[in-house]
């Protein structure tokens, strides 16, 4: 029989688990995570032959059983430790590799048709940002965070063809080896539209040096750079007010992510 073992700390949609010593089982913690592991099924296979660094694969999808209600997922497991700041942030190599990444799956030509596929749009996370703005006043500073925020809001659209984007891409669903990315997990918000969520990377891993290399490399126009600073504020904020007051290591990160933001 092989071992099960739980990993720690997992994310906050997932708990995940080692199964043995080659597969991965990540199950949903909550209903919004839900279809994750069918859609990854589907679509990694399709894209990961294009995708440097390495991505997961998944096997099989697991079906609700013994009061578990949600289908789940099973993958390749990946060696590697999580990215930190500290062994990357500085790294202009890391933010070419990141681009690099981030180009070849903006590459890959898209398809329509599939709503998994169908990101949330900026707008539809106003009330929620607004409310966290208003939540963590005494931490951050409102006025800034409420500015960056509307000018978000209100920069020009994603005006081009659609294109694929991870849809979590930040400093924990990164993995290194030897001190260099080695693989790129957690596809669960894959999509295909505007592509300034995936700045996030830049905000949550890169000090402001590697972040200028990453966006140079990279490409950004100055209205994408601005919705990207947007979602990393909304991201970060919500994660901060929702986890920060009782996970010390989420506090620290989405800190950094927030105040990363707001410097741009």
């Amino acid at each position: 029989m092989k071992s099960v073992r739980r990993l720690h700390p997992a994310g906050s949609d997932h708990a995940i688990y080692r199964l043995g010593t080659t597969l991965s089982v990540r199950l949903p913690r909550h209903g919004g995570a839900v279809g994750q592991a069918e859609k990854n099924l589907f679509w990694l296979p399709r894209l990961a032959p294009q995708l440097p660094p390495a991505v997961p694969s998944p096997v099989a999808v697991g079906r609700p059983a013994l009061g578990y209600p949600w289908s789940w997922g099973v993958a390749r497991w990946l060696d590697g430790e999580v990215a930190t700041v500290a062994g990357l942030g500085d790294s202009r190599e890391t933010a070419r590799t990141l681009a690099a990444f981030l180009r070849a799956l903006q590459a890959i030509p898209t398809v329509t048709g599939d709503p998994r596929l169908a990101g949330r749009p900026l707008a539809g996370r106003d009330a929620d940002t607004r409310a966290a703005i208003a939540e963590v006043a005494g931490v951050f500073d409102a006025r800034a965070m409420t500015a960056l925020w509307e000018a978000a809001l209100h920069a020009p659209a994603w005006d081009r063809p659609p294109v694929w984007f991870h849809g979590d891409f930040h400093t924990g669903n990164l993995l290194t080896r030897g001190g260099r990315l080695s693989a790129v997990i957690d596809f669960g918000g894959l999509g295909a539209g505007d592509p300034a969520g995936d700045l996030t990377v830049a905000f949550t891993l890169l000090s402001a040096g590697a972040r200028a290399v990453f966006r140079d490399a990279l490409g950004v126009d100055d209205a994408t750079w601005l919705r990207g600073r947007g979602r990393a504020l909304a991201g970060g904020l919500n994660a901060y007010a929702s986890y920060g007051a009782v996970d010390a290591r989420v506090a620290a990160q989405t800190t950094r992510q927030i105040t990363a933001a707001l410097a741009g």
